[in-house]
Order: structure tokens, then C-alpha cells, then sequence
């Protein structure tokens, strides 16, 4: 039944999207009416509060905050669990003891389902983090970097990267309580993340209304963010990116991008978290290493321009000049880009984490430190120094608060465009490269904003085959129309969805915390007594 679903997929929804590229289109009045209605949403989550005259997201003091607390409580697990985590990952401490059978017993719980959940799962600590990753490292460590720095200066690089390494602890708070509250089903299949420790965890400290609750409204808003910036808009940015690499100007174009990218990733999330991890693993590493590569050529073939971009990075974070809001505009410039880049709080991450094999919750806590570490500190500031060093020479100026880059010939360049003429100028013909890099980064969080989503709907509509399938194929239509029509309304409400989810998801970690601490003791407790 499933395949006839999925081969019916071209045909089902094709239509639509050639509709859709019609001038006035069906397209544009569903996002005019879409606007209309959700308006008032979006404006409440992107709402800015003014700060010494600089705007200011509100939803980054939370993720902020938090992180901040987590990491002095936790006492800077980022750099303390560091070896751990590396260690972790290569499976040196795979046969530490096991878990008391006790752990997290939760009134109504399944009978033996904590001593279960301890030593299952469906993906080793490396795919688990990949597949992660891959939700996370996209067009926001090419794209969005460039403008952060344009607007921000070099400056922001500074302050993009201690972000990063306060957004640590808040990975490893929320993903050890994914494991420590999962739940695995008679056929093996894993389900966690914070719908499951909002409800259960909190039903353990006499809060079972209120889990209720939470864990309900971060499952419709990650299915939201699913369909929109987990899928349209990656499918979107990808086909734009790939039409204009490949010269190709046809209006349907997009169409036939989506039929291609939604096969694919049909192929892939049929086989669900397994196959995801299995084929995550091989792209993300692959892609970093290539990215990461290319950057460290540029920077070894302008060495004598680095110190002078250290220079720039460091002055401009604290002694900034025409940057609009000075200290404090470039400080949010940098803090903005991280929070984006890697949704440390945002609670996604721990989802996949919830379906890795392990005794420990906190040993999967302490490789999720490493996401933000390698998306943020290592692949955005990257693309920041790559920039920085390419700019030592003023060749565009600061502060523009479009975040374009006026070129000394009078070009306007922005966001990935500018990230990707940075590199052709070191590496001729890069671009092409970096385009799929794109592709492949976009394919890549789609299928784990799948999982994300398919997760959240479960907890929602059941575990069935029949609601499982059903979300599949929605997935993949949202797919083609993404790559085919130009839905903003629809697409800032789903970001806004996403960045919703942090409200219930910190509630949770700030209430749940100490959990983690007694998980993270009997952990290193292990390791010692091994």
C-alpha cells in the first residue's frame, strides 16, 4: 500500500505546483490569505524589544539565558565532557554498567519500559549526532554567516562563537532527558524527545497537566516547522540555487527540482530513523570535510592576511566601528546567527538523539555537546574567517543593515551569493561545488526534519502504520511545493514555529534539570568503574 502511495506521489500533487508558477497563481493567494490569519503569530515570536536603541529578538534571551545557567551549573560541560564525548562516539565506553532498573519509573508508564529503554535503541552515538547535524548545518553556516558578518562586522564571528559554546550545555541538558524519558515500542521502533520528557518528566515532579500540555504544544509546532523551514523552505532555496548555478530559466524548473528531491527523500524516510542515520552519516561528514576543506585552502593560501583578520574579529567585537548599535549590534549579530544556526533549546536535536543505542542517558547528552561545537564554532566560523580575511583589505564596507555587501565595482552581493564569490575568488569555480553542498545540506535536513515531524505526529495521532504513511506523503507533496511556488507567509510562520518550540522545550529543561545531573554522575560513575 505504502508503495503505491508513494509512486502515486508525482501525480497526486504535480497540478498543484505547475499551478502554483502561474503568475497570480494559486500560490500567492494562499499566502496572502495565509499572512492574513497568522500575522499576529509571527509578529509575537519575531517580536524585538529594544535594547540601548538596538532591536533585539526576545526569543534569544531564553536560549540565552538558559545556556548560560546550564553551563555554569553544569560547570562548563562544553570543555569539561569534551574527551568524553569524543571517546563516546569511537565506542570506548560501550560496556560500562548497566542502569539501575528503577530509573525514571513514571505513574502510568509501560512495565519495564525505563529497562528497556536503558539498553535499546535503533542508531549507534555517531549516526544519532549526524543525523543531528544534518537538521542543522545547511544554508544558515553559508548564507546566513555572510550577512551576520556584513551587518555585524568581523566582530560577530567573536561573539557567534562563544554562542556556540554556551549553546553546548543546552544540547547535552535536553538530550540527555530525550533518552532518559523515551519509549520504545514492541517492534523496536524508538520515540522520544521533549513530547516525551515534557509529559513524563514533569509527571514525575507532580506536574502531569501541565506535561500535557507543553508536550502537545511543542508536537503541533514541530509538525509546522516540519512542512515550512524543515522542508519548503530548504526545497525552495535548493531548486533557486541549482536553477541559477545550471543557468536554467524555465518556470518549471522548480517543478520538476521538487519531483526529483521529493523520490528522494521519499526513498529515504520510508525506512525511518535507520535509514536516515544510515544515509546522514555518509552525506554530512562528507560535506563538512569538503566545506571545512575548502575554507582551510583559502585561509592557508592567505596567511598573511590572518592576523590581521584575528585582529579585525577581536577589536570588532569590542570596539566596533560604523556598525549600527555598535558593541551591542554586533553582539546580537553574533548571538542571533548561533541561536539560528544550531537551536540549542529548541529542543528538535533531542529527538534524534532519543533513538541512539545506550545504557546511559547522559553518554548521549554528552555527544549532542558536540553539535553545536562542530555547526557552529568550527563550520560558521569558517565561513566568517573565510569572509573576514577576503574583506582585510576593505574591498566592501561594514555595518549595512540589509546585510548587503556593495562591491568596489558597485555589485550588490548577499548571503550565499557573497559566501560563494568569497570562495571563487580563492578557489575559481567553486561555486559549483558549493551548490551542491547546498543541495546536499538541504536534502540532508529535510529527511531529519522528517523524523522530527513523524515523531511529533505520532505523539499527536498515534503510532499506526496508517497515520505514519499518511505524514510521509504530506512530507513529500510540501516537497514540490516548496520547490515550486514562493510561499513567504507560509514559510515565516513555520520559522516562527520552530523558534515557538523553545517556550515549552525550556520550561521543561528548567524544571527537569536536575534529572540530568543525577544521569550525568552515574555516568562518569560508570566510566571510572570501568
Amino acid at each position: 500500500m505504502w508503495k503505491k502511495l508513494t509512486s502515486s506521489v508525482p501525480a497526486l500533487f504535480a497540478p498543484m505546483a505547475l499551478l502554483a508558477q502561474e503568475e497570480g497563481g494559486l500560490d500567492e493567494r494562499i499566502d496572502q490569505a495565509f499572512g492574513n490569519a497568522t500575522g499576529w503569530f509571527v509578529e509575537i515570536i519575531f517580536y524585538q524589544i529594544p535594547v540601548a536603541g538596538v532591536p533585539i529578538f526576545w526569543v534569544l534571551f531564553p536560549l540565552i539565558l538558559g545556556a548560560t545557567f546550564f553551563t555554569i551549573y553544569f560547570r562548563f560541560p562544553g570543555v569539561r565532557l569534551f574527551g568524553v564525548a569524543i571517546n563516546t562516539v569511537r565506542g570506548k565506553y560501550e560496556n560500562v554498567q548497566e542502569l539501575p532498573a528503577d530509573l525514571n519509573i513514571v505513574a502510568g508508564d509501560e512495565p519495564d519500559t525505563i529497562r528497556v529503554e536503558g539498553s535499546s535503541g535503533e542508531v549507534n552515538h555517531f549516526q544519532a549526532l549526524t543525523a543531528a547535524l544534518s537538521a542543522t548545518v545547511g544554508l544558515g553556516n553559508i548564507a546566513g554567516v555572510a550577512v551576520a558578518v556584513t551587518i555585524g562586522g568581523p566582530g560577530a564571528t567573536f561573539w557567534m562563537v562563544l554562542a556556540g559554546l554556551l549553546g553546548m550545555s543546552s544540547k547535552f541538558v535536553e538530550c540527555t532527558l530525550g533518552v532518559s524519558f523515551r519509549e520504545i515500542g514492541k517492534d523496536g521502533r524508538v520515540f522520544g524527545g521533549p513530547m516525551y520528557y515534557l509529559s513524563k518528566g514533569l509527571a514525575s515532579r507532580n506536574l502531569p497537566r501541565l506535561g500535557r500540555v507543553l508536550a502537545s504544544l511543542f508536537a503541533i509546532m514541530c509538525i509546522g516547522g516540519s512542512f515550512g523551514g524543515g522542508n519548503m523552505f530548504q526545497s525552495n532555496q535548493a531548486a533557486s540555487i541549482f536553477m541559477n548555478s545550471m543557468g536554467v530559466t524555465s518556470s518549471y524548473g522548480g517543478t520538476l527540482f521538487g519531483l526529483v528531491m521529493a523520490v528522494l527523500v521519499a526513498i529515504v524516510i520510508i525506512g525511518g530513523i535507520k535509514r536516515i542515520a544510515t544515509v546522514t552519516e555518509k552525506i554530512v561528514p562528507l560535506m563538512a570535510v569538503l566545506y571545512v576543506g575548502a575554507a582551510l585552502i583559502i585561509i592557508y593560501m592567505n596567511v598573511q592576511h590572518v592576523p590581521a583578520a584575528f585582529s579585525a574579529i577581536l577589536e570588532g567585537a569590542f570596539y566596533p566601528t560604523a556598525i549600527a548599535g555598535g558593541f551591542l549590534g554586533v553582539l546580537v549579530q553574533g548571538f542571533r546567527r548561533a541561536a539560528f544556526s544550531n537551536e540549542a533549546g529548541i529542543g528538535s536535536a533531542a529527538i534524534a538523539h532519543s533513538a541512539v543505542k545506550t545504557r546511559h542517558a547522559a553518554s548521549e547528552g554528552i555527544v549532542a555537546l558536540l553539535e553545536p561545537f562542530i555547526d557552529t564554532v568550527v563550520i560558521c566560523s569558517m565561513t566568517a574567517l573565510v569572509i573576514v580575511i577576503y574583506n582585510v583589505q576593505g574591498l566592501f564596507p561594514y555595518g549595512d543593515v540589509n546585510g548587503i555587501a556593495v562591491m568596489q565595482d558597485g555589485s550588490q552581493l548577499t548571503g550565499v551569493d557573497l559566501t560563494s564569490h568569497v570562495f571563487d575568488s580563492a578557489i575559481p569555480n567553486f561555486s559549483y561545488v558549493l551548490t551542491i553542498a547546498v543541495v546536499l545540506f538541504a536534502f540532508s535536513t529535510m529527511i531529519s526534519w522528517s523524523y522530527y515531524g513523524l515523531q511529533s505526529w505520532n505523539y499527536l495521532f498515534g503510532k499506526s502504520a496508517g497515520a505514519t504513511n499518511l505524514y510521509k506523503v504530506l512530507f513529500c507533496v510540501f516537497v514540490v511545493v516548496g520547490a515550486a511556488s514562493n510561499m513567504g507567509s507560509v514559510l515565516d510562520f513555520s520559522d516562527a514555529m520552530i523558534f515557538a518550540m523553545m517556550v515549552p522545550n525550556m520550561i521543561g529543561l528548567i524544571i527537569l534539570f536536575p534529572v540530568v545531573k543525577e544521569r550525568l554522575d552515574e555516568y562518569l560513575t560508570a566510566i571510572r568503574s570501568k
